[in-house]
């Protein structure tokens, strides 16, 4: 992850939390499809969806995730939605997306995992980048574009750059 990246999650983290957290994800669809709810479970040590070790692998399972309020296709919240949409943006439609209203356990493990204590949560590479907040200056700035090259993802908006000079 790219130090102006990392400087923006912590100066983020610092102000909510008083320190730099750590990452968190879910699951929703590829491509567009439909979000897929994790397991049930306890949510202690003990291995259930809220673990640190249930989430480490759900963080760790693609190279972009989600921690969000319902599905990409139908967002609950306007920041998850917002998310969704600048991931829409650059062409991201392979990514996971975890509902966490469908596991209260895993939306508290979320939490724990990254030190963060909103939803969404976006990963990247099984790194934490932060919530709708951060993903949206990272789009202004364009630190997006070049954090998805770094996972061998060719935003969409260069195309449509390279379309806008040739008119």
């Amino acid at each position: 992850m790219s130090g102006v990246v990392r400087a923006a999650w912590r100066l983020g983290a610092a102000a909510v939390r008083g320190r730099a957290g750590r990452p968190l994800s879910q699951t929703a669809g590829e491509g567009g499809g439909a979000a897929e709810a994790s397991g049930g479970g306890g949510g202690g040590g003990g291995g259930g969806s809220g673990s640190r070790e249930a989430v480490e692998r759900l963080v760790r399972e693609h190279p972009v995730v989600v921690f969000m309020k319902g599905s990409p296709e139908q967002p609950l919240c306007g920041f998850s939605n917002a998310v969704v949409q600048i991931l829409r943006l650059h062409g991201v439609e392979d990514y996971r997306a975890h509902d966490v209203l469908q596991d209260p356990d895993l939306r508290q493990g979320i939490k724990n995992y990254s030190n963060w204590p909103t939803i969404p949560q976006v990963y990247l590479n099984g790194e934490f980048v932060g919530g709708c907040d951060i993903l949206l200056q990272m789009h202004q700035n364009g630190d997006l574009v070049e954090e998805l090259k770094k996972l061998g993802i060719r935003s969409a908006l260069l195309d449509a750059e390279k379309d806008q000079d040739k008119k």
